[in-house]
């Protein structure tokens, strides 16, 4: 028996645009149109093998049938796309329920595309096996369940998904917007031009690139007579406006801006778009940091933040000052 270990429940979809549409997409109910077609005693029959007799006795007690909550071979060969039913069921993002560390990554495809491999199915026994133990563990905690119950708990793995969506949605936006930011300033250096990076030509003639980068989210670098860069500054991006998440978010900069200071980079600087951000504490929490700039307030032309990241800019990439 293959052991899969289960991940500690833990509240991505897409966006919050597409929320309306999934809290009318029931999954139960896909499940129970799916149940109404099969064989009911080879269902029953894996029940009584994967699970314990007192949480069935629960179940049915409820009167709910118990694949409502317990995952069986017979159910998810006809709807591996109901393995997505059970996780959100149990609380568990995609990142936790496939990350490697615990096995379940190669199910991926069932939930997303529908697909069982003959691998798969070998191992489908023992996967329906530690769900059903981790949904055992789920109704201790509840004092009665009910068709009502179960879909109000898989919209409650839904939102904290949805929302890191929208926050990565965010992010990658702000990230855009300073990139974006960084171009019109050094407009009349740029020599390539390009929607990922940029080089240009300062006035002591030498190449600088500004560049996407996954870590730092913007990073800057001179380009040398060898054809090597020279890592100057790297950019971390942290858009969301949520207050109670900030200073994690700084953390997340912190750690990315040590691992730049061992690439080299000379400086590191952090854009927030929380407003009214504890700058003495920020410090604090990243003290890698040289320098914190408020998003909203550097892309307005009109403000100091504007011009002191601006100049501060120029100065680093050796650009004329216009």
């Amino acid at each position: 028996m293959t052991a899969f270990t289960v991940p500690e429940p833990d509240l991505q979809i897409e966006f919050y645009s597409q929320l309306s549409r999934l809290r009318h997409t029931c999954l139960l109910e896909a499940l129970l149109d799916v149940v109404s077609e099969l064989d009911i005693p080879t269902i029953d029959s894996e029940l009584k093998k994967l699970v314990s007799s007192s949480a069935l006795r629960r179940t049915a007690g409820w009167g709910l049938r118990g694949e409502v909550v317990f995952p069986t071979p017979h159910v998810l060969k006809a709807a591996p796309k109901l393995l997505g039913y059970y996780r959100l069921l149990m609380g568990f993002s995609q990142k936790q329920f496939y990350g490697g560390q615990h096995g379940f990554g190669p199910f991926k495809s069932m939930e997303e595309a529908g697909r069982l491999t003959e691998n798969n199915l070998k191992l489908l026994e023992d996967l329906c096996r530690a769900l059903c133990s981790s949904a055992e563990r789920l109704l201790e905690g509840i004092p009665r369940m009910s068709h009502e119950t179960a879909h109000e708990l898989t919209l409650l793995t839904l939102g904290p998904q949805l929302r890191g969506g929208a926050l990565n949605l965010l992010g990658s936006r702000a990230t855009r917007k300073i990139f974006n930011l960084i171009s019109a300033i050094a407009g009349p250096s740029i020599i390539v031009g390009g929607q990922r990076s940029i080089e240009l030509k300062n006035a002591a003639g030498r190449i600088m690139k500004v560049e996407f980068a996954s870590d730092p989210d913007i990073c800057i670098r001179e380009k040398l007579p060898s054809g090597k860069y020279r890592n100057l500054v790297a950019i971390e991006i942290k858009g969301g406006r949520d207050h109670s998440n900030i200073h994690n978010r700084i953390g997340e900069a912190e750690k990315s801006h040590q691992k730049a200071r061992k690439q080299g980079y000379v400086e590191c600087w952090t854009l927030v778009g929380v407003a009214d951000l504890n700058m003495e504490l920020a410090e604090r929490e990243s003290p890698t940091t040289d320098r914190f700039f408020h998003i909203d307030r550097i892309t307005d032309e009109a403000s100091e933040d504007f011009e002191d990241f601006r100049e501060n800019l120029l100065s680093r990439l050796g650009a004329r000052y216009r």
